[in-house]
């Protein structure tokens, strides 16, 4: 994921987490907030040291952002979001991490237009 792309700073985590609203389902929850300015789409990734060790995190992780970045010309412009894996979230594959991530991005409002298959 390219530099614009990403949410890295401490403090517009915690500006998402406190002033965004969220959607979620068992696998994810999604924190999205508009922002000022019409700039790229910005994407934060939390896993909680519940969902299981670095591996394993590190591996949920990856994959969020590689289904995310395939998306980015999708995505509405002037958004950031935070994604929070759950637990259920640890043993899922490629395609159903991509099926879980569709549905609670529909639900989250951020696709411009119809999600993308």
């Amino acid at each position: 994921m390219q530099k614009e792309y990403r949410l890295k700073r401490r403090n517009d985590f915690r500006r998402v987490f406190q002033s965004g609203e969220s959607s979620a389902n068992r696998q994810f929850v999604v924190v999205v907030l508009s922002r000022k300015g019409d700039g790229p789409p910005r994407i934060g990734v939390s896993v909680s040291r519940k969902v299981g060790k670095a591996v394993v995190r590190n591996r949920i992780r990856r994959l969020v952002k590689e289904v995310t970045r395939h998306w980015i010309p999708e995505l509405k412009p002037g958004i950031d979001f935070v994604v929070i894996a759950r637990t259920g979230a640890a043993s899922m594959d490629y395609q159903q991490v991509k099926s879980s991530l569709r549905h609670v991005y529909r639900r989250a409002g951020i696709f411009r237009a119809a999600p993308p298959s």
